[in-house]
């Protein structure tokens, strides 16, 4: 029986199978750690507080896929597969999907629209991958699973 990441991987698909890195994986999380850490600094902008916290949410996420063996064209789709990489449910990958959508909005059309409760619920989205992503870096001294 197939995975649902593997259903989604091949020629042409949105994901690619690839080897999982440890250092790749532990660099992720390290970048994770430092921009949540930063992301709670409550003297920083909200907009940088934003940032921070979406761009560690992203970290985690990419860690968790590359922990799978994939990587992904879509920068999105770390997010949306969550509940395959992490066993996270839709109350963590539609903030992060939503946050995708305002980050975009963002970057691309100079509209940066957030306020405390979107960065909150990104916080607490974030904290909630983090605490996965702490317990795959306890297995086996972060050695991710080979394929």
């Amino acid at each position: 029986m197939t995975s649902p990441l593997e259903n989604l991987s091949g020629p042409g698909k949105a994901l690619k199978a690839e080897p999982p890195d440890a250092r790749e994986f532990d660099g992720l999380k390290r970048s994770g750690h430092a921009r949540m850490k930063d992301a709670l600094n409550l003297a920083l902008s909200i907009e940088s507080r934003f940032d921070l916290a979406y761009n560690a949410a992203h970290a985690f996420c990419l860690a968790a896929l590359r922990w799978n063996g994939y990587r992904s064209t879509n920068r999105y789709l770390v997010f949306q597969l969550l509940p395959h990489t992490l066993g996270l449910g839709p109350e963590v990958w539609r903030v992060l999907s939503k946050c995708h959508d305002i980050r975009n909005l963002g970057e691309y059309e100079g509209d940066l629209n957030v306020d405390e409760r979107i960065v909150t619920d990104l916080v607490a989205a974030c904290q909630a991958v983090a605490g996965k992503i702490d317990v795959l870096a306890s297995l086996s001294d972060s050695a991710p699973p080979r394929r």
